[in-house]
């Protein structure tokens, strides 16, 4: 069942959302060469403290931190550590979900070290684009899979891979709650969407093929042919007046 929430949820999901995108805003200044992912982690664990944010990523099913960094071909899920040394090029994710008053915001952004090849900056822009395109579709009386159909369109008419083994998913109390929001599909199928509901919307690209694979630590996620992915996601709340996209300063987002 997908939850409505009502107006005291949303407000803390709101608060949620705006304090987790302050600090991604600030984290811009840690990707520099030499610094390593677990540093990256250490000073988000602080931000969250400073703001009153409890991680809901370290502890779930075991897992030690409060952000996922994945680079170049890690999809999703890359685990910091001191060894994982950020260097000229690298295309760097970092993926954090944490609640404010038991309700949650989950975000991510890509983020290059230095200067980045065209052909990278495209694949991080078409994932930014496609995120775009299926918050455009979250509107009432629109089905879920009109949010897929147009993340899918918008990757695989510039020639990128559309990952299908992991997906977005609704949000709210709990990091993940339902429904499972595919990266792809036919529009016109699944739940109706109404005001109130609260989704993460987070479109996993490819610069090559879409499979992928999960390494041997169980978290970090690749791509079968070790090429490039970005991954970018947003918390966004359903209203009568359109998306609202809780996890960007710009505060909203309407169609």
């Amino acid at each position: 069942m997908i939850t409505i929430k009502n107006k005291v949820a949303i407000q803390k999901m709101e608060t949620a959302g705006a304090l987790l995108a302050n600090i991604f805003n600030d984290v811009s200044k840690l990707i520099v060469p030499g610094i390593n992912t677990l540093e990256i982690d250490a000073w988000i664990e602080d931000q969250l403290k400073k703001h009153d944010l409890i991680s809901r990523m370290k502890g779930y099913k075991g897992y030690k931190h409060v952000s996922c960094i994945s680079l170049n071909d890690e999809v999703v899920h890359g685990i910091p550590s001191k060894s994982k040394i950020l260097a000229k090029n690298d295309l760097v994710k970092i993926d954090v979900c944490a609640s404010w008053k038991d309700y949650c915001a989950d975000m991510a952004r890509c983020f290059f070290v230095g200067e980045a090849p065209k052909q990278i900056k495209e694949l991080v822009e078409v994932a930014k684009c496609a995120l775009d395109k299926g918050i455009s579709k979250a509107i009432v009386g629109n089905r879920l899979s009109d949010v897929s159909a147009a993340i899918q369109e918008e990757i695989e008419k510039n020639k990128f891979g559309v990952v299908r083994d992991f997906a977005g998913h609704g949000i709210g109390k709990k990091m993940h709650e339902e429904p499972e929001i595919l990266n792809y599909g036919v529009p016109g199928k699944g739940p109706v969407l109404r005001a109130g509901m609260t989704f993460a919307i987070e479109p996993m690209i490819t610069l090559g093929n879409y499979e992928v694979y999960i390494c041997k630590d169980g978290w970090t996620v690749k791509t079968a042919d070790k090429s490039l992915a970005a991954h970018v996601e947003d918390t966004v709340l359903i209203t009568e007046n359109g998306p609202k996209v809780l996890t960007r300063l710009s505060v909203s987002r309407e169609n």
